[in-house]
């Protein structure tokens, strides 16, 4: 299936400059993606944002497992139909969210929105035991924390109070709503138009 673009069209280019940089995309999302939503009509995620590239979701679409909701002006061809690229797609079965966030690397960085926990840095981070697991600390969600390179190698194996240390707020696990939440906070630097009306429709709203 062959795509064509209209002759003032310039390729739409998703930039993701705000995005943490070990945050990566798929090369086919640089072109013309499609904004996912579950059935309720949320983005299946915020960070990343729930995209795919405009092949998966016209084969979607013909498969009929999703329904098209915005469309890019360009075409794309097959041997016997031309169809729109979709910009937003919204599944038609609904897919239940996770209970309970899985303990990952990224998921421990978003909780503490990719910022040191002692310091205000958000360069060159890495993980701290509040509790140094030389001292019984575990590697849990409430001892684990994102700490830059200066603040974890000044605190060593040291607890807060020998290393005359404070922490920004108390690690806790987050449920996966709070996760979504904080995703919300680091949207791509360019986001299309049609995608608008779905990525906040459910904030609420300010007084």
């Amino acid at each position: 299936m062959a795509r064509r673009r209209g002759p003032d069209e310039d390729p739409w280019m998703l930039h993701c400059t705000n995005m943490p940089s070990f945050v990566r995309h798929p090369g086919g999302l640089r072109d013309h993606p499609a904004l996912v939503l579950n059935a309720d009509f949320r983005p299946l995620s915020y960070l990343p944002l729930s995209l795919w590239p405009w092949q998966e979701a016209v084969k979607a679409a013909v498969l009929d497992r999703v329904s098209v909701v915005a469309e890019y002006d360009t075409l794309v061809h097959s041997p016997s139909i031309a169809f729109r690229i979709p910009s937003v797609v919204v599944l038609k079965e609904y897919v239940k969210p996770a209970r309970s966030s899985a303990f990952t690397r990224f998921n421990l960085f978003l909780r503490d929105e990719f910022t040191c926990q002692y310091c205000p840095s958000r360069e060159h981070l890495t993980f701290d035991h509040v509790v140094p697991r030389s001292k019984g600390g575990r590697t849990t969600w409430e001892n684990v924390v994102a700490s830059c390179g200066p603040c974890n190698l000044h605190k060593g194996s040291k607890t807060l109070k020998q290393a005359g240390m404070n922490l920004r707020r108390k690690p806790v696990r987050p449920t996966p709503e709070q996760l979504q939440n904080i995703g919300r906070k680091f949207p791509p630097n360019h986001l299309h138009e049609s995608w608008m009306d779905y990525l906040y429709w459910d904030a609420e709203l300010e007084a």
